[in-house]
């Protein structure tokens, strides 16, 4: 079982606490994975030396995996195709920032994304996964540009350098903007979780808005309790070979600017 807690910034830093004891409550001392956005939607970076920075690192340290997730979190692009234009407003509430970028812009921000978390936590981060799970041509491209070792959309986990497929299965995750998507969700939450109980890999995905639900968070624990029944939380690195250059797991430590 893979857990993970998206859209960590410093602007949902309540909702990031409380999400990670919920799911500590059921899942015991693994901490889930986290989804960082360095600057979210151009309005609440994460800057070096911050108490927020602080932070990261520590639940680094704790032994989170850290994955880049996105640079804004925003979507701006102009979508020519049809199927990316139903994507970005029907999948996502103009929150599907790689959908459209180009393969040299899609790479600057992946990479400016890299740097500053391993800066901060002193570690390699464990992959790229999308905003919203949406990737677009110029997004695949940059992923395999750099070297990332795990990405992750709706049905798969996958090494973009090699292609290969780690995990398949649908995520079972929450949308708490509207009451019908809300309903939605939580009726395939309640499918899935029974349905995913014999799956070699399953995963779920809890956002900040999850948080002020009360009827998301009665899911969250419903689905966590499930789906741990005789299966321990895992880590995304449990599904993927040792690298084989020997890599090590951690840089050396960066002193941050006081």
């Amino acid at each position: 079982m893979l857990v993970s807690v998206h859209d960590v910034a410093p602007v949902f830093e309540s909702e990031i606490d409380r999400l990670i004891e919920r799911v500590g409550a059921a899942c015991g001392p693994l901490p889930p994975a986290l989804l960082v956005v360095p600057h979210h939607w151009a309005s609440s970076p994460i800057v070096h030396g911050s108490a927020f920075a602080a932070k990261l690192r520590r639940w680094s340290d704790a032994g989170s995996e850290i994955f880049v997730h996105g640079w804004t979190h925003r979507d701006e692009s102009d979508h020519g195709g049809r199927l990316d234009r139903w994507r970005a407003a029907r999948m996502t509430a103009g929150e599907g920032e790689f959908l459209g970028l180009s393969r040299e812009v899609a790479r600057e921000r992946m990479g400016a994304g890299r740097d500053l978390i391993e800066d901060i936590t002193g570690k390699h981060v464990a992959g790229f996964i999308a905003p919203a799970w949406l990737y677009g041509d110029g997004a695949h491209a940059a992923l395999k540009d750099l070297d990332f070792r795990l990405a992750e959309d709706h049905l798969r986990v996958w090494n973009p350098s090699t292609g290969a497929v780690h995990a398949k299965g649908p995520v079972i995750t929450w949308a708490t903007r509207s009451r019908v998507r809300l309903g939605l969700s939580l009726a395939a939450a309640s499918v899935l979780r029974r349905a995913l109980v014999r799956a070699r890999t399953v995963r779920v995905a809890v956002h900040p808005g999850d948080a002020h639900s009360r009827a998301a968070c009665a899911s969250i624990d419903a689905t966590l309790r499930v789906l741990s029944r005789g299966r321990p939380p895992a880590r995304y690195a449990d599904l993927a070979p040792p690298c084989q250059d020997g890599a090590a797991s951690v840089r050396p430590a960066v002193v941050e600017p006081a």
